[in-house]
């Protein structure tokens, strides 16, 4: 790969308003070299896709404590699919139950990071697929 930094836009869809964890995974990925884009608290999946496109990111993690992700995860990798995105890799993390897992990876999401998981097995998992 190039000397060009891997973008990384850091979300927190829906109503969910904890975020210490998304920071944590922020500030790991910056210490990593990569360039990160936090969006903040309680954005629509709208929202999400508009701040990757404008941003350039190659990387989506989406960061969700609340149980909504079923509802919120998927739109945003069908809004990229609509706006003609197809190289950003959509990463998710968070509360997330093993059950549900295989229909988020089905939607395109292409990993799922669940508590414990350590940072430096998100960051090599980010190095090996961003195309």
């Amino acid at each position: 790969m190039s000397d060009k930094k891997i973008r990384v836009l850091v979300a927190k869809p829906g109503l969910d308003g904890h975020d210490r964890g998304a920071k944590v995974i922020a500030q790991a990925l910056r210490d990593a070299g990569m360039e990160v884009i936090y969006t903040g608290l309680r954005q629509t999946p709208e929202a999400i896709v508009e701040t990757a496109v404008q941003e350039d990111v190659q990387v989506i993690g989406l960061s969700i404590l609340s149980g909504a992700h079923l509802a919120l995860f998927p739109p945003v990798v069908e809004l990229l699919k609509k706006q003609g995105v197809n190289d950003v890799l959509v990463i998710g993390g968070g509360i997330i139950p093993d059950d549900d897992i295989p229909a988020l990876k089905e939607a395109g999401i292409s990993e799922i990071f669940t508590p414990g998981t350590s940072t430096q097995d998100i960051i090599d998992f980010i190095n090996a697929n961003v195309k």
